[in-house]
């Protein structure tokens, strides 16, 4: 067993939850990342060692000391010249991409995997409630923070930590029997039994490749990543290599919009179960009675493993519904009965930046509200901003948005901007670039000028909170993206809490 796990890009929220499982499995766990964020800083306060700066001797001493006891793990956002990535390659140090150290943790045990180019974090972060609701231990490795859990990774029973080095732990709920010899140095505690592991399977780099799972969630196979694919029918390919790796016996749940083609690749004695958000859409999953009452929307399930009425959800959006449908039928899979479902899906509570309400004030009549949400893809946008529409008819709706990467903006750029027109108003920041280095003629403009709201700019964050302040022509304001915009959060609650309760008072 290795004793020490080093993380380059620690701060990543699936590197951060790798992080977080091996240490509390007595590993020595540290790394790197190139900014100081706050999930970085709940790592640190976790007793992980974290830093800032690409150098060599900013690794571990006891990491450069034993080289033979130490796992490190690599995000694909590491650059190529990174120093001490370099310094590690050349003195032939074990070195794993995070998406092979969750393939190996996964091996062999049951796996509930969720892939899609958009909706995976949400529809995840709802199966690990809905079964850690009901009192059915799992595990869960998530790509973003589930409200419920306060965490992105769940543990089937938080394993006691052994001295470092002996790779045991206590508690009659760990996991258990052991990983293949030529791998078991990747886990400290085992894996299996009766315990179901809910993965986030990320198609990014074909990552999801590793997986090799029991149940399968499609969510959508939407153009994406086309710098990783080159054009939309290398991703569908990789979709339909990933449903062929369902085990013998195994369920794909899968979006009616998603590519006919990758249901069709399923190994044979796959039972396969299409998902919609109504009957009309020709599926076998579906919703009936759907009515949004304030935050909530309420609907009935009705599927293949039966009926169930009377849901309520307290996360809105129609796209949400339908991810739910999604969850709960897995839920129906494993063994959950009705009325714990109800329970579950009502306790539900999301994922931190998943159409999360910051602000919310005014009157039923005349509602303020400020929502913060994580879409970064042109058909997550509009779905995102249809249900606003929904929920605040005829309100004044305000988005700001930050396009992430260069090369979706330059790939997307016409449906970034037919979706943001559904908004009154539309301000742009700055690409951010993430990975990528920029590219000739690919700024903002690109989307700003094909955009037809009656209101669109481009701003600075300062800018954007200065006539947040000032300027009183919304009712509604969303800030939208993938990138940093969650640093003008705190800012815009703090100016528009204010505002809005002192006009009310």
């Amino acid at each position: 067993m290795k004793q020490f796990v080093y993380f380059l890009g620690i701060g990543g929220i699936g590197m951060s939850a790798l992080a977080r499982w091996f240490q509390a499995n007595g590993h020595t766990v540290a790394g790197y990342d190139k900014t100081s964020t706050p999930l970085t800083e709940a790592l640190a306060a976790e007793g992980i060692a974290v830093h800032y700066d690409d150098a060599v001797t900013s690794i571990p001493e006891a990491v450069r000391a034993n080289r033979e006891q130490t796992l490190v793990v690599l995000t694909p956002a590491i650059p190529k010249d990174h120093q001490e990535w370099a310094w590690l390659r050349e003195n032939g140090y074990d070195i794993r991409k995070r998406s092979q150290v969750l393939g190996v943790l996964t091996q062999g045990h049951r796996t509930i995997a969720v892939a899609g180019t958009h909706g995976k974090t949400t529809t995840s972060s709802m199966v690990a409630h809905l079964l850690h609701h009901a009192g059915i231990p799992c595990a869960a490795f998530l790509g973003g923070i589930s409200v419920n859990l306060g965490s992105n990774l769940l543990l089937p029973h938080p394993p006691t930590p052994s001295p470092a080095g002996e790779g045991k732990s206590s508690g009659e709920n760990r996991l258990a029997p052991p990983l293949p010899q030529d791998v078991a140095h990747l886990a400290s505690v085992e894996l299996g039994g009766g315990v179901p592991i809910v993965v986030e399977a990320d198609e990014y780099d074909r990552s999801f490749l590793t997986l090799h799972p029991d149940i399968a969630i499609v969510t959508s196979t939407d153009a994406d990543h086309l710098d990783i694919y080159g054009n939309k029918e290398a991703l569908v390919e990789s979709f339909r290599q990933f449903v062929g790796q369902i085990q013998p016996g195994g369920t794909l749940i899968i979006n009616h919009t998603a590519d006919a083609s990758v249901a069709a690749a399923v190994p044979a004695g796959v039972r396969v179960i299409r998902y919609g958000l109504t009957a009309e859409q020709g599926p076998e999953l579906y919703a009936t009675n759907i009515t949004a009452q304030g935050h909530q929307f309420r609907f009935a399930l009705h599927g293949p493993q039966g009926t169930v009425d009377n849901l309520e959800l307290a996360v809105p959006g129609y796209h949400n519904v339908e991810n739910m449908l999604a969850a709960a039928c897995v839920a129906q899979l494993e063994g959950v009965n009705s009325e714990k479902l109800q329970a579950g899906v009502a306790a539900y509570s999301g994922v931190k930046r998943r159409f999360e309400f910051i602000v919310t004030a005014g009157t039923s009549e005349q509602p303020k509200v400020y929502v913060d949400d994580y879409a970064h893809h042109p058909r997550e946008i509009e779905a995102f901003l249809r249900s606003l529409r929904a929920l605040y008819p005829g309100r004044q709706l305000r988005v700001v948005f930050q396009p992430h990467l260069f090369t979706r903006t330059r790939d997307f750029a016409p449906g970034f901007a037919e979706s943001l027109s559904l908004a009154d108003e539309v301000v742009l920041m700055d690409i951010y670039p993430a990975r990528e280095l920029p590219l000739e003629g690919v700024t903002s403009e690109l989307i700003l000028s094909q955009i037809t709201a009656p209101k669109k700019s481009l701003q600075s964050a300062d800018k954007i909170l200065a006539n947040a302040g000032t300027d009183s022509n919304f009712d509604v304001l969303a800030t939208v993206g993938a990138g940093d915009i969650d640093k003008l959060v705190p800012d815009l609650k703090n100016i528009l809490h204010i505002r809005w309760n002192e006009a009310q008072a």
